[in-house]
């Protein structure tokens, strides 16, 4: 069984406030993009991952492996699993690789057994794995609230997108403690927001574009401060940090700029790509 897994964006990220167990509380628009890791799941002797990037771990810190473990455990499936990653999408990068690969496994597994999960049954055993994860069973464009659970479908638009992700690996764990809701000067406009989506108003929806936790991130990483400004020299509508980092995107209503972009910042940046939005998840 094999399953394309699309990497998301967040059009904007909000923090609107902490729940006493330390989980923040979210308020932000998700995106899925033709950037694709592919898995494909066979039984084995053992559950393990392979996988093209040795910076994938192949123990239970990687979501797919728990995956298994969760649908193993709740179907009393007997079986092992040997899952294959070919990894597309850059690896701790604020494009919720693992979650669009833990969203594969628990739908490959739905169909080998003839589970017959609805999408709000496997949303619910994905929530398990990770806030991003249950996304990934809507994909397109999503209001996400809660800690990222409670999903809410929006407009699908259509842009080119330019995807950057600087040599440095960030800590989502470090971004959220280091935030201080206080501090925060400018909030995105969620509502004016998904008005812009509304209408399809790209320019608009661009240049409407916040993420608090950019205010924690790019003061420990300037160079994602200097992709957005050479974004925004080469045509970006708008430019924004995905997620805690340290991607950021550029949305483009022309290939050419966009190709453009790329053309620029693979000058000097490994992981850059062109892509644009798609309307599904895995």
């Amino acid at each position: 069984m094999i399953i394309e897994c699309p990497a998301k964006i967040n059009l904007s990220l909000d923090v609107v406030g902490k729940r006493e167990d330390g989980y923040h509380l979210l308020e932000m628009i998700m995106q899925t993009v033709s950037l694709y890791d592919k898995v494909k799941i066979t039984k084995d002797s053992e559950t393990r991952v392979i996988c093209n990037n040795i910076n994938v771990p192949s123990d239970r810190s990687n979501i797919a492996v728990r995956a298994v473990e969760l649908m193993k455990q709740r179907y009393e499936i007997q079986d092992n699993f040997k899952i294959e990653i070919e990894k597309n999408i850059p690896v701790a990068a604020g494009l919720a690789g693992g979650s669009t690969n833990g969203a594969a496994v628990i739908k490959a597994i739905n169909e080998m057994y003839s589970l017959k999960l609805s999408k709000d049954e496997m949303k619910e055993i994905a929530l398990k794995l990770g806030a991003d994860v249950p996304f990934f069973f809507e994909g397109g464009t999503c209001l996400a609230e809660g800690i990222g659970e409670k999903l809410t479908k929006l407009n699908d638009i259509s842009c080119y997108i330019v995807l950057a992700k600087p040599p440095i690996n960030v800590s989502t764990k470090y971004v959220y403690q280091n935030l201080k809701l206080d501090e925060i000067s400018i909030h995105p406009d969620t509502k004016r927001i998904i008005d812009y989506i509304k209408y399809n108003d790209i320019k608009m929806l661009a240049a409407s574009m916040v993420n608090v936790l950019e205010n924690v991130t790019i003061k420990e990483y300037p160079i994602i401060y200097e992709i957005k400004n050479i974004m925004m020299e080469f045509g970006a509508l708008g430019s924004l940090m995905s997620g805690s980092g340290p991607t950021v995107f550029g949305i483009f209503e022309e290939k050419a700029d966009a190709i453009k972009c790329y053309n620029r910042l693979r000058d000097y940046i490994k992981e850059a790509f062109v892509v644009n939005t798609v309307d599904r998840g895995v």
